[in-house]
């Protein structure tokens, strides 16, 4: 029981200083690292049993911080770096503008506002294959859509919260914790996504458009909020039409390339993102006539998003592994476990403790990343011990990290749009809390239906 106690102990010191704006990567590295050096001083075995020991309980913590770094920095690592630094480069070329520009265009026939929010929610979760960054995406969608929201009648807090959710559920094959779930629960990145997860996703964006129609048009006449007009002016972009097509190549090529659409030709998502930035940079090339200088210069984009992807999600990657095996090593989750069990808990009992662990993570720290990343790592043994199918645990958590973001007050999308929307971020964590919590449920209740408890 006290190394239950200590993990929870450090689990709620990494959630404070997290909340108090201490950066997420540091806080969880450093956390870890302390886990590691206790487990030593405790007298039980810092590595897993795959890595040699250095002979010193200090250095074996480092010891464990460099495989990470290997591990994590130059494998799943680099395929985040990889398609995030494709998403800066369709961003600069004005690629995700123009699909902006395309999907809000049918916005405008529409006249009731509410039936306009529901169908501006599901265009947004669209546009969500495109833009990866929950902030990138409600900071996109305040610029664009917010405006035409307004126009048509829909309450300030309504359409702010319409801006700071589409990302409260994943539909993208290809973003980066749908890339780590899928190697988490030993299956293909298609089978993973497009079987398991892009199911509940498409039942949960129902549900919660449904629930938004409802609860914000309750909400305005409860709370008598002004139905604005606002004039919409053009989406000026500075690109081809048919650039919407660029953004979505990674999501085409893992369909096309997955052995079976195409016999005999395989390509894994690295090749297959290599392949989309080298097919956008060839027709950006030819759309600018043939100016090679200004590709190259255009290309600068995408190294720059690599850079800050490692900065800011692959280094996150590293750290929550190294406290997840902080947490494993000086054996909390077997503590955790042991009680679970002697409780007489099952896989729906561990499921929904691991959902609401990740939940109240993600509100606490902002982050949909940081909770998500930590957590999983104990999904695979947790699910070996008591014998059930990682996926069953790790696809209610995968949504859950996002969900919680988007009803947390310090999360970066949601101190964003409300920045914008000159409101404050607790009005919009009020307008989005219902239809994330019917999120979480049809989430929950997908996963018992769709995804076998039993491998």
């Amino acid at each position: 029981m006290l190394e239950l106690l200590i993990g929870l102990v450090v689990t709620i010191a990494v959630g404070y200083f997290i909340v108090k704006e201490y950066k997420p990567a540091g806080v969880l590295l450093a956390a870890g690292i302390l886990l590691l050096i206790l487990t030593g001083l405790m007298g039980h075995t810092v590595l897993p049993a795959k890595i040699n020991s250095t002979g010193n309980m200090l250095t074996d913590a480092l010891e464990y911080v460099k495989y990470m770094l290997q591990y994590r920095g130059g494998g799943l690592g680099m395929q985040i770096m990889l398609l995030c630094g494709f998403a800066a480069y369709m961003t600069h070329i004005g690629a995700n503008n123009v699909v902006v520009k395309q999907f809000s265009k049918p916005l405008s026939v529409i006249k009731s506002p509410y039936v306009l929010l529901v169908a501006a929610y599901i265009v947004a979760c669209l546009m969500s294959l495109a833009v990866s960054s929950a902030t990138g995406l409600g900071v996109l969608l305040m610029a664009t859509l917010f405006p035409m929201m307004t126009a048509m009648g829909i309450s300030r807090p309504a359409a702010v919260a319409v801006c700071a959710s589409p990302a409260a559920i994943i539909l993208s094959p290809t973003s980066g914790d749908v890339v780590i779930a899928a190697e988490k629960s030993g299956l293909s990145l298609d089978v993973f996504a497009v079987q398991t997860v892009l199911p509940v996703s498409i039942c949960a964006i129902i549900v919660m458009a449904a629930a938004a129609f409802f609860w914000n048009k309750y909400l305005d006449k409860k709370d008598n909020s002004p139905m604005e007009r606002v004039d919409v002016s053009e989406i000026e972009v500075n690109a081809p039409g048919f650039y919407a097509v660029l953004p979505f190549l990674p999501i085409l090529g893992v369909f096309l390339f997955n052995g079976r659409t195409i016999p005999g030709l395989t390509l894994d998502i690295y090749t297959i993102v290599v392949l989309s930035i080298f097919i956008s940079a060839m027709v950006d090339y030819v759309v600018k006539k043939f100016d090679g200088q200004t590709t190259l210069e255009d290309l600068e984009s995408c190294y720059e998003g690599m850079a800050d992807a490692f900065k800011g999600v692959v280094m996150l990657l590293v750290a929550a592994g190294v406290f997840a095996q902080g947490l494993m090593s000086i054996g909390a989750i077997d503590n955790l476990l042991h009680l679970a069990e002697s409780a007489g808990a099952g896989g729906m009992t561990l499921m929904l403790i691991l959902t609401a662990l990740t939940v109240a993570a993600a509100i606490a720290t902002g982050s949909g990343n940081a909770p998500f990343y930590a957590f999983v790592e104990l999904a695979p043994s947790l699910a070996a011990k008591m014998g059930i199918n990682p996926a069953f645990l790790i696809i209610p958590m995968l949504q859950a990290s996002n969900l919680g973001r988007t009803i947390s007050p310090v999360s970066g999308v949601v101190v964003a749009t409300s920045g914008m929307g000159n409101i404050s971020p607790f009005e919009v964590v009020k307008r989005t809390s219902v239809p994330v919590l019917c999120g979480l449920i049809t989430v929950i209740l997908g996963t018992v239906v769709l995804v076998p408890m039993y491998a």
